[in-house]
């Protein structure tokens, strides 16, 4: 089932749709969990880890349009989650979902998406709608699910036409742990699952505004005790936890918004020179508090073959090594903004925009992909090696 325009009439079998804030309805056959939800429609190009995609926080308030055909073919197991069974609201797939054919699998992806509130739509020309979000921007839409293909489209459309969208949003209330958590897993291993992680020093505190949990195992890999906090930790609280270094995660909605009360610790981190490192919305938040500007972008990165380029004076023989990365963020540090002392070390080859920082005269740093996520795939695991090396 394609594009269709909001004239066109509910084709026979239909059981969900999208339907845009323009009108526009899109439909096929729903799955997964019943309802609607209103959010933006993105696309990511990645060919596996569609799990990861879903219960991933940074998604949270977005539908996920997957441009890899077959998805749910592995099925779904409780390992691969990257949060609580938070993130996107759902997604859409070209192919209907087809029962999985994967040795770790536990559920069936279908049954996964119902018992985790996500919303799924199969038989869509997922071409169509990529190539739409490609040439118009991302759009707000209304994803609905109906086992009877039940539909009030001029209630879907007007919720659609009247969300705000994600600018001025601040979402990381909604994803951010609430307490305290001392964290202990490590890497996964075939047959072993995450293994415990005991270290005691280097200190790392993790500010929580949406994190992937394969950033915290990856910190501890490389060394790290890691104490995760919530979002609106204070600046004192977090000084009393006595860190050798500060780690700013990645989450969901407009940096602007966010930075409101995390941009003021920030900067009293940096003013008592404490090491920081941060992963997309963390590395906008020190972009943010170091005097640079964020915007949103036209379409977004979202996949796990985007290429990013070492710039700058810092890397030596290294200057101009392309890493291969995992990308997910709608908004950007404007790299025209930087101020003296803020260097850019990274850059996209696919649109030139701002991929990394770091301050001079500080031991900070940011990036605005995912390494975490091993794409290339060990291509960036440096930087959790250098962050946790520069703590002493």
């Amino acid at each position: 089932m394609a594009l269709s325009a909001s004239s066109h009439a509910q084709p026979s079998g239909a059981t969900g749709v999208l339907v845009l804030a323009d009108g526009t309805a899109v439909w096929g056959k729903g799955f997964g969990a019943t309802g609607s939800a209103v959010g933006e429609v993105c696309f990511n190009t990645a060919m596996t880890g569609y799990q990861e995609v879903l219960t991933d926080p940074s998604y949270d308030s977005q539908i996920v349009t997957f441009t890899f055909p077959h998805i749910g073919n592995v099925g779904a197991n409780e390992e691969d989650h990257e949060s609580r069974g938070l993130g996107a609201l759902g997604c859409i797939v070209r192919q209907e979902i087809t029962a999985h054919s994967n040795f770790r699998a536990r559920d069936e992806f279908v049954d996964w998406c119902r018992a985790h509130g996500k919303i799924g739509l199969s038989g869509v020309d997922t071409r169509a709608l990529t190539r739409r979000i490609r040439l118009n921007g991302a759009p707000n839409a209304v994803i609905a699910h109906s086992p009877r293909g039940e539909f009030d489209l001029d209630a879907l459309r007007q919720q659609a036409a009247e969300w705000s969208g994600l600018e001025g949003l601040d979402l990381v209330p909604g994803v951010t742990r609430g307490v305290l958590e001392d964290w202990r897993g490590g890497p996964w291993q075939l047959g072993h699952g995450y293994a415990e992680h005991g270290n005691e020093k280097p200190h790392v505190v993790a500010i929580d505004y949406g994190a992937k949990d394969n950033i915290f195992r990856n910190l501890a890999q490389a060394g790290a005790k890691v104490t995760v906090v919530p979002a609106r930790t204070s600046l004192d609280e977090i000084m009393r936890l006595e860190p050798d270094g500060v780690f700013l995660s990645n989450g969901p909605g407009d940096p602007a918004a966010t930075g409101e009360y995390a941009v003021p610790v920030i900067k009293g981190l940096l003013e008592r020179d404490v090491p920081l490192f941060g992963i997309c919305l963390g590395h906008q938040m020190l972009g943010l508090a170091a005097g640079a500007k964020t915007a949103k972008m036209f379409q977004g990165h979202r996949g796990a073959n985007h290429p990013v380029q070492r710039v700058g004076s810092d890397w030596g023989e290294s200057e101009g090594l392309v890493e291969i990365t995992s990308m997910n963020h709608g908004f950007a540090v404007d790299g025209e903004s930087l101020p003296e002392g803020v260097e850019e070390t990274h850059v996209s080859l696919f649109d030139g925009t701002n991929c990394g920082i770091s301050i001079r005269g500080k031991k900070a740093f940011g990036v605005q992909y995912h390494p975490e996520a091993s794409p290339g795939p060990q291509d960036s695991f440096y930087l959790f090696e250098k962050f946790v090396g520069m703590l002493g």
